[in-house]
């Protein structure tokens, strides 16, 4: 049985979301350069360039590369032999305790953009909490946790539809994306869930944003099943 330290679990909260507010992912940078090195058009690569720019400035500066620092997103999968040294707060309780310390660190105070009563006053909570948290419980002795600070630009672009067995995902996903302009602030990745209930389908359309970018690889050496002939097509 291993037992985890509730402290050490919000440390480790609130320093994934001040990493990730200033460092893109190794892989989304380099899908960027690939990107830039083969576009053709000035304009797109301009685009690209001044985001590769405000990457770095982030970086070095240690502060958001974006205004808007998101909605957080945590995916926490708990193992069946995971004890937490206390039990006087939920895992969501945690999660949020950990949000909180990151968005109102005094060395790099994050935006907040969460409101209370979303139907009426629509206060802002000031901490950026509550957290939208999923969590599974697995086989293991460790907890993993994915998180995702979601840009309201990106999530409120978010489509879903029901297809007929006959209906083609690759026409519904071309004729979607380019009606859905800018404000999503491009270049962005597309997370596709596909099957379940309707909910079910969001939730793996979301937790696919986690999964390596591997495109430019993809391309170069083909695909070997049908989910990666999608992928392309």
């Amino acid at each position: 049985m291993t037992i985890i330290k509730t402290e050490d679990f919000i440390d480790s909260i609130a320093d994934a979301l001040q990493y990730i507010s200033c460092y893109h992912a190794p892989d989304f940078l380099k899908s960027l350069v690939h990107a830039y090195e083969v576009e053709e058009s000035k304009a797109a690569k301009d685009a690209l360039r001044q985001v590769l720019i405000n990457s770095r400035l982030a970086a070095e500066g240690r502060r958001p590369m974006c205004q808007d620092t998101g909605i957080v997103c945590a995916f926490v999968k708990v193992g069946n032999q995971v004890q937490f040294d206390n039990y006087d707060k939920t895992i969501t309780e945690l999660v949020n305790i950990g949000v909180e310390k990151a968005y109102l660190d005094p060395e790099n105070p994050l935006r907040a953009s969460i409101v209370t009563d979303p139907l009426g006053k629509r206060t802002n909570t000031k901490t950026n909490a509550p957290a939208v948290v999923h969590i599974e419980q697995v086989i293991g002795s460790s907890i993993d946790v994915s998180i995702a600070a979601k840009g309201g630009g990106s999530e409120f672009k978010s489509k879903f539809t029901v297809l007929n067995p006959s209906d083609s995902i690759v026409d519904w996903v071309t004729s979607v994306v380019p009606s859905m302009g800018a404000g999503w602030c491009p270049p962005g990745m597309l997370g596709i869930g596909v099957g379940g209930t309707a909910e079910k389908a969001m939730l793996l359309a979301k937790e696919s944003l986690m999964d390596p970018i591997d495109m430019p690889e993809l391309i170069k050496r083909g695909p070997s099943n049908r989910v990666e002939e999608l992928r392309l097509q």
